[in-house]
């Protein structure tokens, strides 16, 4: 029965058009909220002892994460959840792997006060930042100066510049035939004829819905995902879909890290959300793929 859904699922993602769709060339932004957010974005003083940054977890040049399990925050405490890119997440409809927050300014809030992240309180910081040239900053932009929803506008703002157009795949997308080469063509029609697509979809290809992990075969993990915030029986196991843009480079993967190679984490999750056997040729094929995905963040963004 629940092959029966998924199959109803992928025919009915196939069948509607633009399944995926490229990262636009624009973004409308205030330029000079851009400006104070990506100095914020890359402040230690958010932290309570100076030390971690939003860019301490979130490298901007290498994928848009970490690269760890998770992440170390203050006092080199550890986190229970691996980091996910923010490059492009803009386009996700909710925030953090449950879900919790629904847009980037409430996401941008959660880790300055998060124990083991930044470990800080607002109560704390914004007399502190208040001492500094910040002051003169957010006074020039906000009427009302320094508060925690300037902070969570300005770090959003910034954010918001952070995607990466004219990947490869988005270029073939966009016309250009011979963006991608034959075998990540190849790789293309098997992602989609496996039903990987049926989650992966949208401008983010994933970031877009809700799905459990573990449809078919169960993946003995501790984490609740969606279920943590919501208490409802029916998300126990539900975690956004995470983006498959830029990939390759977000090593290692799922929620909790647990999966270093993307060839493996292609097979498991085969395996774990379709019940579909596939071979390393079809895998190195798909991997092909998602290599096409990957992107420069753009310079400039209007």
């Amino acid at each position: 029965m629940i092959r029966f859904l998924i199959l109803i699922i992928f025919l009915y993602v196939n069948i509607n058009a633009n399944v995926i769709t490229p990262i636009p060339q624009n973004i409308q932004i205030n330029k000079e909220k851009v400006n104070l957010g990506k100095l914020l974005f890359n402040d230690t003083r958010l932290s309570l002892d100076n030390t971690i940054s939003c860019a301490s977890c979130h490298f901007l040049d290498q994928g848009g994460d970490d690269n760890k399990r998770v992440s170390r925050g203050i006092n080199g405490l550890e986190g229970e959840i691996n980091a996910p890119t923010v490059l492009n997440s803009v386009f996700n409809f909710r925030q953090f792997w449950d879900g919790r927050a629904n847009s980037l300014k409430e996401q941008a809030l959660g880790p300055i006060e998060n124990p083991v992240e930044m470990g800080n309180d607002f109560n704390i910081l914004i007399p502190k930042l208040k001492k500094t040239d910040y002051k003169r900053l957010f006074n020039n932009i906000y009427s009302d100066g320094i508060t925690k929803n300037n902070i969570a506008d300005a770090i959003s703002e910034f954010e918001k510049t952070l995607i990466t157009p004219n990947s490869d795949f988005d270029l073939y997308l966009k016309g250009d035939k011979n963006a991608i080469t034959k075998i990540q063509k190849e790789g293309y029609a098997i992602f989609k004829e496996k039903g990987c697509i049926s989650c992966h979809h949208g401008v983010n290809i994933g970031g877009n819905l809700y799905s459990k992990f573990g449809v078919i075969v169960n993946p003995n993990i501790t984490n609740l995902g969606k279920f943590n915030h919501t208490k409802r029986d029916k998300d126990k196991f539900k975690f956004k879909v995470p983006t498959l843009r830029n990939i390759e480079k977000t090593a290692p993967y799922l929620h909790n890290g647990s999966i270093d190679n993307l060839s493996e984490v292609i097979k498991v999750m085969a395996l774990y959300q379709l019940g579909r056997d596939i071979s390393s040729i079809e895998i190195f094929k798909i991997k092909e793929f998602l290599k096409s995905l990957n992107a420069e963040v753009q310079e400039e963004v209007k």
